[in-house]
């Protein structure tokens, strides 16, 4: 083994508590499995679902149309990614701003919706809580439209479950924007970052979610042989042990769920028993919660863990998680894209305590994410297929795609460590490279395979640096933000 290959570490980080998850028959009503469905959670990106729930409200209500252009504001711009990269004093259509938060996940074009239909988002995120409230989601409160780091913004996973089905319910005509599988804004090609569109028959939808304090989530409808289940997996340890969980929910519960017409009439009517089911005009007053938090610089679960949060009730007694095998799981990689010169859309990946190997185990080895890495990545909010900073297609470089098997690249190189998993590394290079900024705007990205006994474990390195010196200078810069690296030479 080359010396200073890997980077360990022996600190103890503290991990995401245990998942929550429910699979709802979306034609009854009924819990056909559920574990933990009412722990509190960190939504993430799943916020996205109420932003695009009120939008739908304002299209339908005739309001706004697709062709509406929305102003974008300097706050607006300034969001952490990933984000299309919105100028400010610029517009965005409201049917492109729509489908950047399906497929990317947008960070900054949620705010511009928020602000324009709203007046700032703080007024919208009131609007959404009183929303979720009106609709049943009694433990979840929003803070703000995108779902980037606040300790006080909660939900669940029942709760999740809920809006997933009444966004088909109330805006079925919109709601069919969830199965987009990529778009083009400003010429360039845009994938979503839900995996299991396309490759898990019956999944029409609807969202994926990330933050370090929130764990790996996921919201997902199925229709197939005339059955219909909404399902949520919440505070998973990485994007494929939640997607595998998904899937292995899907595969037992769909054949249990009810085939025929549904039953028990609309979930919307019998939510508003009767009355209009607009949440424009029949939400309630707007709730008081609590003034937004800034999301914090460091380890937003240190912010978190001080928190007191509302008694949970317990549980049913469930089953024991169910997981999808090997052969059942949808593969891993991307959709390619339409345009050949677009680098590959990055994977989400663990920010790991401890490396699994193959078989899903920990492995006892050196080869550990640093502390300093676990913690939360500000400017990462959900499956992040983009760190762009910039406007798309305005003539901005493109961050460059990775090297799979070796950077071929003379020179030192930045390591920044190793995990049992390719999408691991790479989110380790997404995340040091949003922490780099100039730093590492000349480096390459670089992603190489070493062999341990029977094991692969995948680098996540930066090369091109000419001297030791400024590769030295560019870990350093790196540590000054939390994220621990060593410069080594090719």
């Amino acid at each position: 083994m080359v010396a200073g290959a890997m980077v360990a570490t022996t600190s103890v980080v503290a991990v995401a508590a245990p998942k929550s998850a429910i699979v709802v028959d979306g034609k009854t009503g009924k819990v056909l499995y559920q574990s933990d469905p009412d722990g509190l959670r960190h939504p993430a990106s799943l916020t996205k679902m109420m932003t695009l729930y009120l939008l739908f409200s304002e299209l339908e209500s005739g309001k706004i149309n697709l062709n509406t252009r929305l102003k974008v504001s300097t706050y607006a711009s300034r969001q952490a990614p990933t984000k299309l990269g919105l100028r400010p004093g610029s517009t965005i259509a409201v049917r492109d701003a729509m489908l950047g938060l399906i497929t990317r996940s947008a960070n900054d074009a949620a705010v511009v919706i928020a602000e324009n239909l709203g007046g700032s988002e703080s007024a919208f995120a009131q609007r959404m809580t009183a929303t979720a409230r009106s609709l049943g989601m009694s433990r979840t409160t929003f803070l703000n439209a995108n779902g980037l780091p606040n300790p006080n913004q909660w939900t669940t996973a029942r709760d999740m479950v809920t809006l997933g089905r009444a966004l088909q319910e109330r805006y079925p005509t919109y709601y069919r924007y969830f199965s987009t599988r990529s778009f083009v804004y400003n010429g360039k090609t845009i994938g979503n970052h839900n995996r299991l569109l396309g490759k898990v028959e019956g999944v029409d939808g609807i969202k994926t979610g990330y933050t370090n304090a929130s764990g790996f989530n996921i919201v997902s409808s199925v229709k197939r042989d005339d059955r219909y289940i909404v399902a949520s997996v919440m505070g998973g340890g990485s994007a494929a042990s939640r997607d595998k969980q998904m899937v292995g929910m899907i595969d037992r519960y769909m054949p249990t769920a009810y085939a025929g017409p549904a039953k028990g009439g609309s979930m919307i009517a019998r939510m508003f028993k009767g009355k209009s089911a607009g949440p424009v005009d029949d939400v309630p007053p707007p709730v008081a919660i609590a003034k937004p938090v800034p999301a914090p610089d460091t380890n937003d679960d240190v912010a978190v863990a001080a928190l007191a949060p509302p008694p949970v009730a317990k549980p049913e007694a469930a089953p024991e998680i169910v997981e999808a095998s090997a052969a059942q799981m949808p593969s891993a990689a991307p959709q390619p894209l339409a345009l050949a010169s677009e680098p590959e859309p990055a994977v989400d990946g663990p920010r790991m305590v401890f490396v699994q190997g193959p078989s899903g185990k920990p492995v006892a080895s050196p080869v550990v994410v640093t502390a300093s890495v676990t913690g939360p990545v500000p400017t990462a909010d959900d499956d992040s297929a983009s760190n762009d900073t910039g406007a798309i297609g305005e003539g901005d470089a493109e961050d460059a795609a990775p090297v799979r098997t070796g950077s071929g690249i003379s020179g030192w190189k930045v390591q920044i460590a190793a995990t049992a998993s390719e999408d691991g590394a790479q989110s380790l290079l997404d995340a040091a490279k949003a922490k780099g900024g100039k730093a590492l705007a000349a480096a390459q990205p670089s992603i190489e395979t070493v062999k341990k006994g029977d094991e692969t474990f995948f680098r996540a390195r930066f090369a091109g640096f000419e001297t030791k010196a400024k590769a030295r200078a560019a870990c350093d810069a790196l540590k000054k933000r939390d994220v621990s690296c060593l410069a080594i030479p090719d």
